[in-house]
């Protein structure tokens, strides 16, 4: 125990003690929020800890060595705090939960417990159930590249090199219909072919998704309109919600080079064999010249 606080350690060898657990947690943009089991919102360090979410936590084992623990915690969807549109969103994917180990009566008496990230979320009747994964989670993941013919760059990062705020590669509109769950039409994009923006990403700029971003799954026309697929549904726009899109990339070296003119950044392996060279025999319809696969 000498990681704790000599106060909160005189604090548990008492008979009695008032304890309580609080969760700090960090969103990938930086937002924090704070939740606690405790009955009246508490302050630790500048942060507010809020009861009302209701959050409770399994048993969590702790393993030594290299083992990776999970956890889980509960609590009911709030509209103020933690909403259903939220999780359907990502919003709190990848989340960082500090675990701390409060004593009530004096928040000044705490210890942080664990760390942990935010790895599935589950919704059942109103409550949620998150998955909390140790750190040790990032050590059983490949890293590194892999080598495939597609890229594994994203669209106008340092890598990339495409300039994305660029006028033929970015564009902004507005929701002029809701057909169904993910699925809407939009205006405004009048100088873009149809398929421009598939597997691009798009951002609101108003109402309630207002700084939200979603991935295109799809950007075609029905009907002499242009029609939006998300391929997830927890941002949901209403019409009359303004966007700002930046044109897809599929990853392949063809729309690298020809829609983007950027062939010589492109971060795949174009050329590399598949399966079916393996497979490949002699015949006299094939072109035997060693030349590139892809030109």
């Amino acid at each position: 125990m000498s990681d704790y606080p000599p106060e909160l350690r005189a604090h548990l060898e008492q008979v009695c003690t008032t304890l309580c657990h609080c969760w700090l947690m960090t969103c990938r943009d930086g937002k924090t929020l704070g939740f606690t089991d405790y009955d009246r919102p508490l302050e630790i360090e500048g942060q507010q800890f809020q009861p009302q979410s209701g959050f409770t936590q399994s048993e969590v084992r702790t393993s030594l060595g290299m083992a990776v623990d999970t956890a889980e915690v509960e609590g009911a969807l709030s509209s103020d705090v933690l909403t259903d549109a939220d999780i359907l969103s990502g919003t709190y994917d990848g989340a960082r939960i500090d675990t701390l180990l409060v004593n009530w009566t004096d928040a000044r008496q705490f210890v942080r417990l664990r760390t942990a990230t935010i790895g599935r979320i589950e919704r059942r009747d109103g409550q949620f159930v998150a998955e909390l994964e140790s750190l040790m989670t990032s050590l059983d993941k490949p890293n590194g590249r892999i080598l495939r013919r597609q890229c594994d760059a994203q669209l106008g990062d340092a890598r990339c090199k495409v300039a994305t705020d660029d006028p033929m590669l970015k564009g902004s509109g507005i929701v002029e219909a809701v057909i169904g769950s993910g699925t809407f039409e939009v205006r405004g994009l009048d100088g873009f072919p149809a398929g421009w923006f598939s597997y691009g990403e798009i951002s609101w700029t108003s109402g309630g998704v207002t700084g939200r971003k979603a991935f295109v799954e799809a950007d075609t026309a029905r009907a002499g309109k242009r029609v939006f697929t998300l391929s997830a549904a927890g941002s949901q726009p209403v019409v009359g919600t303004t966007f700002v899109i930046i044109a897809g990339c599929d990853k392949s070296f063809q729309a690298c080079r020809e829609k983007f003119g950027n062939g010589l950044n492109f971060r795949g392996f174009p050329h590399l064999p598949g399966n079916d060279a393996a497979y490949r025999y002699v015949s006299d319809e094939m072109l035997h010249d060693g030349g590139a696969l892809v030109e």
